[in-house]
Formats: C-alpha cells, structure tokens, sequence
C-alpha cells in the first residue's frame, strides 16, 4: 500500500502534467487563431476568405451586373461565406473521405492541369493571319456562310440490336421506316423533335450528313442508344463581320489546343513505360 505521502507525490505529479498539457492546447489553439485581417477578408469556422479568392470569385459571377464595386464585393464575400459553411458541413459528414469525391477530385485536378498546359502553349502562338481565318472559314461552311438552324425528327432506340434488326434500319428510307422496323421486332423507343445548329455538328460527320438526300434519314450511334434523324426543316442563320471572327478565332484556338495536347501525347507515350492488367491492353497494331 502507497503511503499518504508518496500518494498526494503522485498525484501532484499528475495535476501538473495535466496543467501543462492544457497549458500546450490552449497555447497552440491562440497561435493557429486566424483574424480577419490584411488579405484575409473572412474567417469561417477558423478558416480563411482571401482578397484573391473574392476576386477570382467576382471575375466569374454574372449575377452582380449593375451593382457598384463595393456593393459586389460586400454581396460575394456573403456568397463565398455561404459556400464555405456549406463545404465544412460535407466534410463534416465525410464525403471528402469517400471513394467518388476522390475519383472526381483528381479527375477536376487532371482536367485543370491540362487546360493550363494548353493555355500556356496556345497563348503563346501568333495571331492568325487574315488569309488563315479566311482559309479555315471556307473550310467549315455549316459555322459560317452556310450555317443553318435544322429541325429533326428523332426516333431514339437501344443499342446494341441484332444484325437482321440493323441490316432493315439502314436500309430504311423514311423515318417512318425505321418506326415499323423497330416495331416489328419488338423494340421500345421514343420520338421527338429538336433543333440543332450545324456548327456544333464536328466537320466530317457534317460532310457526311449533307450528303444524304433530303427526306432520308441518318443513324447516329452512341454507347447504349442511336438516334435514327430526317432533317425536317432548314432555317438559314450565316456567320459574317466581326461575330464570324470572333468564332473562327475561338475554334482556331480549340483546333490548335487538341492538336497541342495530340502531339504532345504522342511524344510521352513514346517515353513512357506503361504496363497493363492481363486482358485491358489495346490490340496489337497489324
């Protein structure tokens, strides 16, 4: 048995490392305390707004047209305190620690990093010449001169179907063709309408398309559906003056970005050592 006196030792002993370890707590919590002050605008739950961050912010919300500088700044500090809030209580619930938060993250980061790659390259290139934007204007009639706003019957069905069910839609030469094809053999699908502008249509597959005779339909496939399309209506809508330009730089840019990130590509997997899991590996080149 501890006597009284080595026991009130011990306990002493005890108090005090108590003390000292409320002592650290308390001193290390004061020294991580944030203020809002200098470039830190807000602090939310301990952590920080910045002057950087707001004006990043600004720069991308539309929806504060009309106010004055002061005004917009005071209405989007409240925003991004809103967010904020919103962001501590999803890591509260630990979504920042699941799977799918994880995957997306690093799949927005890839992205991000290769869009400032490509700026980086793009940004430096020369202006395009006048005979170039013309060149390359003549090049995408459906963007410019001949652009037009087309009205599609649609007929949506599911993929992949048999080879004798294809074999009688291709052939089919009117939409209505296609219906009672997919009818016959049993297939569900829908049926609409929409608009489209052709200079969303990617050139080749316009070529392709323009060529087929009027009141024909085209097949596009996807991964689980195709959509079976005729071509209804055609309402010019051309592309000219300083609207024209803007266009073609935009797509010159877009143009040169993929043909950036393409050669890029094919000089790093020249270098690179990639190795596959047995049966993921991309058939042999013949």
């Amino acid at each position: 048995m501890l006597r009284p006196n080595r026991l009130l030792f011990q306990r002493g002993i005890s108090m005090r490392k108590r003390i000292v370890f409320t002592l650290a707590v308390a001193l290390m919590a004061s020294s991580c305390q944030k203020k809002a002050s200098g470039q830190s605008l807000a602090v939310v739950n301990g952590e920080e707004i910045t002057a950087a961050e707001l004006n990043d912010a600004l720069t991308s919300d539309q929806t504060l047209a009309g106010l004055d500088q002061k005004q917009a700044r005071v209405a989007e500090l409240q925003k991004l305190i809103d967010r904020k809030l919103v962001v501590q209580q999803a890591r509260a619930d630990g979504l920042d620690k699941s799977p799918d938060f994880v995957n997306q993250q690093r799949r927005l980061t890839e992205d991000l990093l290769i869009n400032m790659l490509v700026s980086k390259r793009v940004n430096t290139s020369q202006v395009p010449s006048a005979n170039e934007i013309a060149a390359f204007q003549a090049g995408h009639p459906e963007m410019f001169a001949s652009r037009e706003i087309w009205t599609l019957d649609q007929i949506v069905y599911p993929l992949p179907q048999p080879a004798s069910v294809s074999a009688k839609l291709t052939a089919a030469k009117t939409i209505d063709e296609i219906a009672q094809a997919l009818t016959a053999a049993g297939v569900r699908f829908t049926r609409g309408t929409k608009k489209i502008d052709t200079a969303m249509f990617p050139h080749p597959l316009y070529e392709q398309v323009a060529k087929v005779p009027a009141g024909e339909p085209f097949i596009a496939p996807g991964g689980d559906k195709a959509v079976a399309n005729v071509i209804t209506a055609r309402e010019p809508a051309p592309l000219s003056g300083d609207q024209a330009r803007t266009v073609t730089l935009n797509a010159m840019r877009q143009v040169r970005a993929n043909s950036i990130i393409q050669d890029r590509v094919k000089e790093l997997r020249a270098k690179a050592k990639i190795e596959y899991q047995p049966g993921f590996a991309p058939p042999a080149k013949k």
